[in-house]
């Protein structure tokens, strides 16, 4: 399937890399509102620097004719298995018989930002090209040669080699983009070329879930297949997103578009210019979101920010002091606001540069300074935890919060390969449909603190229960690790 025709289906709803950049009907209630009256001028100026992007590859197209299962010792089993042996080796061309490669074809759009000739479109629109040619607006056609891609925010850049200097245009600020505000793109949907739409910014900073940095500017433009990569543009010609996916339950528009800000594009393509790669910031700490029920064990009043979960040894983090326990909530004077927006905050910040970050720990505000490195290419993604049923314990037990617990002892670090220097309260066994269980407490899992204390015994526990509701506390915060040494809290009820 070219990358023109990709669609995720969800059970109602099909998010689709859309390969595009037009923009759509406003819907009713707002098309009968006055808006520009003309972006004749403002098209007439950018017109020229929205190319297509058209790719070309070679798959192997297999007849898909399966090897017959036959019972061992069948007549027809070597008679068989030297026919379809014989079919999957190559010919005198090279090819495979029953298997020949054949020529596939996608468009995309993109859109010129140097006269020299780079091209930005989406990372999706080129991946697993062979060929990649701009098509411009007066009929002439480049090849282009891919300088750098990076797939976590689905954007790439190409460069062609132009005779004469190219049309092209300049980033806006997308911070400074409003809902309401009219957009424009250009595109080319479904292959028709140069088409224009206006809508307007229907939403800012939206999430779905496509990628570690989401913070998508949603449209009501017409954006569909075709038009991936092309720019979304202010009433300025200037570009502030580039449109990459839509949510459909056909794959065509229903007037719900996602483009990535200009804001976020534009370090990106900078570094790819320069590096040909991205080199983003990393700091070494294991984060989660911060509930209602969390920023009520901690004391913060509203859910806010960012709880460090675990610090990576001699990382940034650990360097600066930071703790599992504290919670981000300004980070390079940027407010983390939520868990997501801290790793993209730190992603975009320069490797090298010395931060102020502050963080909220047992209840009052803190400020460090830290460093950030570059994020290492190997960083591995928390694996969760096995829940295995374990036999009965011999250890003296005590259930508390609807978990059988128990003191750590040699026996239960090697039945659940506890590492040496993790000391805690063993979880034995969660009860089913406890809230505990709701919050992903497992078997085997050692309870490390409770609201923020540590602890070494259900003993322990239980004080430290009694303590949290004398003071009136209504949930118990524990942290939480695996045989991985992922840590993790959970804010479990107290009644």
């Amino acid at each position: 399937m070219s990358a023109g025709s990709r669609i995720w289906s969800a059970p109602a709803v099909a998010l689709a890399l859309c390969l595009s950049a037009a923009v759509g009907v406003l819907p009713a209630a707002a098309a009968a509102t006055k808006g520009p009256d003309t972006v004749a001028d403002t098209a007439a100026v950018v017109m020229d620097a929205v190319v297509n992007i058209s790719t070309s590859q070679n798959v192997a197209a297999s007849r898909g004719v399966p090897t017959p299962q036959l019972p061992p010792g069948s007549p027809f089993e070597d008679f068989f298995e030297e026919f379809f042996k014989r079919r999957q080796q190559p010919d005198d061309d090279g090819n495979n018989n029953g298997q020949r490669s054949r020529r596939v074809s996608s468009l995309g759009s993109g859109f010129v930002i140097d006269p020299s000739g780079l091209i930005v479109t989406n990372n999706h629109v080129i991946a697993d090209a062979d060929e990649i040619y701009a098509n411009f607006n007066d009929g002439s056609k480049l090849k282009a040669e891919l300088v750098g891609r990076d797939p976590k925010t689905d954007l790439a850049l190409l460069r062609v080699k132009p005779e004469k200097p190219l049309t092209a245009v300049k980033f806006g600020d997308s911070d400074k983009l409003r809902v309401g505000d009219w957009v424009m793109a250009i595109g080319n949907p479904f292959g028709l070329g140069g088409t224009l739409t206006v809508g307007v910014v229907s939403a800012r900073n939206r999430n779905i879930n496509s990628g570690p940095y989401d913070n998508f500017i949603q449209t009501d433009a017409s954006i569909n297949r075709g038009n991936s990569g092309g720019p979304l543009f202010n009433m300025e010609g200037e570009v502030i997103g580039i449109n990459t996916a839509i949510i459909s339950p056909s794959g065509g528009s229903i007037g719900i578009g996602f483009a990535v800000p200009s804001a976020t594009a534009e370090p990106i393509l900078t570094q790819l210019r320069d590096f040909k790669e991205v080199r983003r910031g990393w700091i070494g700490v294991r984060i989660q979101g911060v509930t209602d029920e969390i920023a009520e064990s901690l004391g913060l009043g509203k859910a806010r920010g960012a709880l460090v979960g675990g610090v990576t040894d001699d990382g940034p983090a650990a360097k600066a002091g930071l703790k599992a326990g504290d919670v981000v909530v300004k980070f390079d004077g940027k407010d983390v606001k939520e868990m997501r927006d801290l790793p993209r905050i730190v992603a975009d910040t320069p490797v090298g540069k010395e931060v102020d970050v502050v963080v909220i720990r047992k209840g009052k505000e803190e400020a460090l300074k830290m460093t950030i490195a570059r994020m290492p290419e190997d960083e591995k993604q928390a694996s969760a935890a096995k829940d295995t049923p374990a036999p009965a314990p011999k250890a003296a037990t005590q259930r508390l919060l609807g978990i059988e617990l128990a003191s750590m002892s040699d026996d239960l670090r090697k039945r659940f390969k506890i590492k040496d220097g993790v000391t805690g309260v063993v979880i034995l066994n969660v009860e089913r449909n406890s809230a505990a269980a709701d919050k992903g407490l497992k078997t085997g899992q050692v309870v490390l603190e409770v609201g923020q204390e540590t602890v070494a015994s259900p003993d322990d526990i239980q004080k430290r229960i009694d303590a949290l509701k004398k003071s009136g506390r209504s949930h118990a915060l524990l942290l939480v690790t695996d045989s991985d040494g992922q840590n993790r809290y959970a804010a479990i009820p107290l009644n």
